[in-house]
């Protein structure tokens, strides 16, 4: 899958302390792209938008 033009954007849930980022682009037709902040020329995931809706919505929150 090419995600060379993808916009992307650290997502709203990763941490502040700048170490453990995920990068998100939702902009794309029909696929939710993920990457490592740290290695934005290294490898990416794939999701549908209902896969990723369905793994954010899973995801514990911090206190």
């Amino acid at each position: 899958m090419d995600l060379s033009g993808a916009h992307w954007r650290k997502a709203t849930r990763s941490g502040t302390s700048g170490g453990n980022c995920v990068e998100v682009a939702d902009k794309l037709a029909g696929v939710v792209g993920v990457r490592d902040s740290k290695d934005p020329g290294g490898p990416a995931l794939a999701f549908s938008p209902a896969a990723w809706r369905s793994f954010v919505a899973d995801v514990p929150t911090r206190s």
